[in-house]
């Protein structure tokens, strides 16, 4: 965005300001001046200490947030999905193959990417195959990604074009997997094993990529998000510094780029918090497992519905590359940020952990584990002591909620989304989407955290229900903790004087409507570095 004029004002008024600020939760107004916040409190005072002209903005009554923060995305993807094709709304496998087949149709030459598609809500919830999509792909090659991005359908086009047989060896981390009668691969490819074939998919234009991040910031502005912890990649940095730049940035973006890439950050003397209010660098991402519906979550016993399968470590794991690139990471003051579903890859990352803390000189890191969705109970204790963040997604609590106990059975449920009980003891915890696995609405994943009511209606109550949060403990998630989570408590994530001007105005309430009516509150105005981005 461009440079704010210091003397600009505006009064936001006659609303319910909720700070997230202990000492003052709720105020009547707030001033903004120069893309920062001058005043809050009540409104005589913020009228008398407004110059002549200043913007007024009449709340009406409406309540006023902190901007929200996503704390988990893949944001240039994210922008492809809503250029490309969409599978999310596919409801069988029927439905599934038309929409390939008309979007083939209209878009004959290249490759047919994206995708978001979910098996577990069609009728049968069988993983679909090649064969289902080849005759109305023939021509063109397609690799289309489940929802969670840890795994994909290829045609048989894409896999001859990548050079996939049946006498391809599985790669570390990941899975062909193969008809049982003839070992021929059925086209879906788990984890590590999509990279042979993304290999020889051609990667978008820079302009193309631009256009997808343009797309994105439109929807996080539409769902008053003003600030994302992105998933990023080396490519993707080169469009955010692009638009930075163009003061077309309408999100902050605090980057986690690959940690295999981290000894250029250190060379550029980067650290963690690095950067312009904007766009920030010097955090790292790195996987140990995959995902709870590709069954390729990593736990200590085998799953319920492939007795001879515990999941897959990723190839740093069991290579020891990831525990060596760590160790040299956090030594130079970057923050670590990895991800572990399942519990024996949330006790590797937590063991891993403690070795650093052991080996490395004292800093403020602030570890931070992506989803811990599943975590064996003597493992929290572990979390607190090591001060690591729960970096974590409510909304996949409610679409999981339809079918985990299929993969994993009742006992390991107790500790699944455990938020209350990380909560209670103690640890950081702090949310987001992980959009595109789920939709970049913050709304939704408060829908989630508050009422954990599953996708399907059969839990009304809520699934796991002693594991749901309040809604001020959930609010926060989304904002003064994913802040602290990036080192930006001090600079946004509460409505207080000095900090950033990033504001949400919602159409309603929410500790005024019925929990299960979350859903249908939505935003109206979204304010980033003192502007009004959007406007419903």
């Amino acid at each position: 965005m461009q440079a704010r004029d210091p003397s600009a004002e505006v009064l936001l008024v006659n609303g319910r300001v909720r700070t997230m600020e202990p000492a003052q939760l709720v105020a009547g107004a707030v001033l903004v001046r120069g893309g920062r916040i001058a005043y809050v409190g009540d409104a005589v005072e913020a009228r008398r200490r407004a110059g002549v002209g200043a913007r007024v903005v009449d709340l009406g009554g409406r309540p006023l947030l902190p901007g929200f923060i996503d704390n988990h995305t893949h944001f240039v993807w994210g922008g492809h999905h809503l250029l490309g094709i969409n599978l999310r709304g596919c409801r069988t496998d029927q439905e599934f193959r038309a929409t390939i087949g008309a979007y083939v149709a209209r878009h004959p030459d290249g490759w047919v990417t994206g995708g978001m598609w979910d098996h577990e809500a069609w009728p049968g919830k069988q993983l679909p195959g090649r064969h289902l999509i080849d005759d109305v792909s023939t021509s063109t090659p397609v690799f289309v990604q489940r929802l969670d991005g840890h795994m994909g359908l290829a045609n048989s086009l894409a896999l001859r074009l990548a050079g996939i047989t049946s006498a391809t060896p599985d790669p570390d981390g990941g899975v062909i997997v193969r008809d049982q009668a003839t070992g021929a691969p059925t086209g879906i490819l788990k984890d590590m094993a999509m990279n042979i074939l993304q290999a020889v998919i051609p990667k978008p234009s820079h302009s193309r990529n631009e256009e997808a991040v343009l797309q994105a910031m439109a929807e996080a502005r539409r769902r008053g998000i003003t600030s994302i912890h992105d998933v990023t990649m080396p490519e993707d940095l080169e469009v955010f510094r692009g638009l930075e730049r163009e003061g077309k940035l309408t999100v902050r973006i605090y980057t986690r780029l690959p940690l295999a890439g981290f000894r250029e950050l250190v060379d550029m003397g980067i650290h963690a918090g690095s950067g312009s209010p904007f766009l920030k660098l010097g955090s790292l991402k790195a996987f140990s497992d995959g995902s709870l519906g590709s069954t390729s979550a990593w736990f200590f016993d085998p799953y319920v519905n492939e007795p001879s399968s515990s999941g897959l470590a990723m190839d740093g794991v069991l290579s020891g590359e990831l525990r060596r690139q760590a160790l040299e990471a956090d030594r130079h003051g970057l923050q670590l940020s990895i991800h572990a579903i399942g519990d024996k890859a949330n006790d590797y990352v937590l063991t891993l952990f403690e070795e650093i803390e052991a080996a490395n000189p004292r800093w403020e890191r602030r570890f931070r584990i992506e989803h811990a969705q599943h975590v064996r109970p003597e493992d929290v204790s572990r979390f607190r002591k090591l001060n690591v963040i729960v970096s974590a997604q409510p909304y996949h609590a409610i679409d999981d909620g339809v079918w985990a106990e299929s993969r994993i059975g009742q006992r390991r449920l107790r500790t699944t989304y455990a938020f209350r009980t990380f909560h209670e003891a103690g640890v950081h915890l702090c949310f987001g989407s992980d959009w595109t696995v789920a939709p970049l609405d913050a709304i939704a994943g408060i829908y989630a955290a508050v009422t954990r009511r599953t996708l399907d209606g059969r839990n009304p109550d809520g699934w796991i229900p002693e594991q749901k949060l309040t809604l001020e403990e959930t609010l926060r998630c989304y904002t003064i903790e994913n802040a602290f989570a990036a080192f930006e408590e001090g600079e946004k994530g509460s409505i207080a004087q000095g900090k950033a001007a990033d504001l949400t105005v919602l159409s309603a309430d929410l500790f005024a409507v019925d929990p299960k009516d979350i859903r249908s509150v939505d935003v109206d105005l979204t304010m980033v570095d003192g502007e009004v981005v959007y406007e419903r």
